[in-house]
């Protein structure tokens, strides 16, 4: 079993903290909170990587939009605004892709989580038990619209939470999403 490690040390105004295998993150105390930097500009995102059991694959934007979408109403604490997007959920691209949720898969979905990434590196984590519809009550989608129309400077594809109170874990201009198990 890999164990990671974690070191906290502070020199001269830089906070670094050390993740074993996992890198190293360091960050200037006067720097802006994380959340400025999902908004910084980016290549828009074209197309999503997602990986499933160690198995990637590419569908198309077209292949997402043909799936049975989900449409969610949500405010979004930045702009101030409630913003309706559709797409397809995220339990269900899973489940498509190889990670279909029943009794043969349910004890792995509960060690199991996704990481979801942007194009500029922003990522966020979720368990797969807060996409899947059967255990959880919010929606996950990777919307392909906003209002009926193309998202724009989000990219082609954007992670929305309908469940979280802020869009902290909405993941613009989306590239690439991977499930791992913690087992």
């Amino acid at each position: 079993m890999k164990r990671a490690w974690f070191f906290p040390c502070c020199l001269a105004g830089l906070s670094v903290v050390m993740l074993g295998p996992l890198g190293v993150r360091a960050q200037d105390q006067t720097m802006a909170p994380m959340t400025e930097h999902a908004h910084a500009p980016t290549v828009p995102s074209t197309s999503l990587t997602l990986a499933v059991d160690g198995k990637a694959t590419t569908p198309t934007v077209a292949e997402l939009e043909a799936m049975p979408q989900k449409t969610v109403t949500v405010h979004n604490e930045h702009t101030k605004l409630e913003e309706t997007y559709s797409g397809v959920a995220l339990g269900e691209l899973l489940a498509k892709y190889g990670f279909p949720v029943d009794k043969t898969t349910h004890r792995k979905m509960l060690r199991s989580y996704i990481v979801a990434e942007g194009m500029d590196k922003y990522w966020v984590l979720y368990s797969v038990t807060e996409v899947e519809a059967s255990e959880h009550n919010g929606d996950v989608i990777v919307a392909t619209s906003m209002g009926g129309k193309p998202l724009g400077e989000d990219g082609a594809l954007k992670l929305v939470d309908s469940g979280d109170k802020r869009p902290e874990r909405w993941v613009r201009n989306l590239s690439a999403i991977t499930v791992k198990s913690a087992e």
